[in-house]
């Protein structure tokens, strides 16, 4: 599903050139639940950025389901991120001023979803998630819990193949971040594609094939055998 071939990635600090990816191989199957764990500046969000084309490699090739969309323009990419890709972000990445059903709803509009067709989709979101009684509410109106449950609800709802989740527990306490992992991890039993990138070695466990990093490489990748 995800190939990246010889992927290296630098960043200009004014003199300096950080290589944030040096070489990188990897290669992803579908289905699979894969952690990628490091301190902070070990390339690990900058490779999930490139996976989620929301950055581009500085050299190398990736191929996203046989296809190598690496020099693909900016038009195709987004259409790929939009129709494959779901995101889950640490500071959830929701929109103030849209309460918690049109911000689920917002994939479906930029994608030209009719109206009919998003308003059963949405519905269904809400109901999925235990949030038809915040449909209304914005996301000031929310908890972390509900603003992370509504954020996961809208990388979702365009049905993508693989989510990708950076620290999606990192401003939630250990029992509300249990509980939207356990929503990530069923997500995951139903046959999506599911990357976490985290700093926390006991959320990395959970993970069957857990990927360690540092300094832009990949240094061990383990696959546990009982998972």
């Amino acid at each position: 599903m995800i190939h990246l071939s010889a992927i290296t990635r630098t960043f200009h600090m004014g003199d300096q050139v950080v290589n944030a990816l040096s070489d990188i191989n990897l290669h992803i199957a579908s289905g699979e639940y894969v952690s990628i764990m490091g301190p902070s500046g070990s390339g690990k969000s900058t490779l999930l950025n490139i996976i989620g084309l929301l950055d581009r490699p500085d050299s190398g090739r990736y191929e996203l389901d046989d296809r190598l969309i690496t020099d693909l323009p900016e038009t195709e990419q987004a259409q790929i991120r939009r129709e494959k890709i779901g995101f889950v972000f640490q500071s959830f990445h929701l929109i103030p001023r849209l309460t918690a059903a049109e911000n689920i709803e917002l994939p479906l509009v930029l994608s030209g979803i009719p109206p009919e067709q998003r308003q059963i989709r949405v519905n269904d979101a809400l109901q999925a998630f235990e949030l038809k009684q915040r449909a209304s509410h914005r996301p000031a109106e929310l908890s972390g819990g509900q603003r992370q449950r509504v954020a996961i609800a809208r990388a979702t709802i365009m049905r993508p193949s693989v989510i990708l989740a950076d620290e999606p527990t990192g401003n939630l306490d250990h029992q509300i971040g249990a509980e939207v992992m356990a929503l990530l991890e069923n997500l995951h039993h139903g046959g999506t594609t599911l990357i976490v990138v985290t700093h926390d070695r006991e959320l990395g466990a959970r993970a069957h094939r857990q990927i360690a990093m540092r300094d832009g490489k990949i240094l061990t990748d383990q696959t546990d055998d009982a998972g």
